[in-house]
């Protein structure tokens, strides 16, 4: 292995395990130090990496989103499903990977939405600039339904994306408020009411 991609497997360990460790306990209750045994990687070494924690905690974001939509390319990918079955795919996603308690930073944006929007911008703009995308390929697939006929917007697509994440952001924190899936149900009805399913 070369010292470059060596170095970069390091840091890629890192951010994996702070996707998970975060999703768990949140970003301003975990230490470095926690990160770093997870993985079996001295302290000194974390600064050639990362200059604070503030810094890593952004890429820990950035990396989170990377992965977040490409698996939502993959879910509403092209195929023989109209647009409404690929989006009813998507949530299906959702309530089965963010609606669990050890959801293995798959609900990194839910966790850390309201802890660090007020903590850090450079996070804030993270998460902004994440979630932009998010709502972004919804208003394609409600665009894609309107056009294939699957689906009945309500009005314009990108208010309406923006207010079904807004939804799915809010099923997920009551979700865990109450440590019940009845939420997640909910927000499934609701969804397929908005959109003439």
């Amino acid at each position: 292995m070369t010292p470059k991609r060596a170095e970069q497997d390091t840091r890629t360990v890192l951010l994996d395990s702070a996707e998970r460790i975060f999703a768990t306990k949140g970003y301003a209750g975990v230490g470095i130090n926690e990160v770093l045994t997870s993985v079996g990687v001295p302290k000194g070494s974390f600064y050639h990496y990362f200059s604070s924690k503030d810094a890593f905690g952004e890429e820990v974001l950035k990396h989170y989103f990377e992965h977040y939509l490409r698996e939502m390319d993959q879910i509403m990918g092209a195929g023989q499903r109209t647009w409404a079955e690929r989006l009813m795919a998507y949530w299906a996603n959702w309530h089965q990977t963010q609606s669990l308690d050890e959801c293995q930073g798959r609900c990194l944006a839910v966790k850390l939405g309201a802890e660090v929007a007020d903590m850090s911008e450079p996070m804030r703009l993270v998460l902004q600039a994440g979630t932009t995308q998010v709502i972004d390929r919804l208003e394609k697939a409600l665009d894609g339904g309107a056009q294939d006929g699957s689906l009945t917007l309500p009005g314009p697509a990108r208010p309406t994306a923006q207010s079904l994440y807004e939804l799915w952001l809010g099923a997920s924190v009551m979700a865990k408020v109450n440590r019940s899936l009845q939420p997640m149900e909910s927000a499934t009805m609701i969804t397929r009411q908005l959109l003439g399913l």
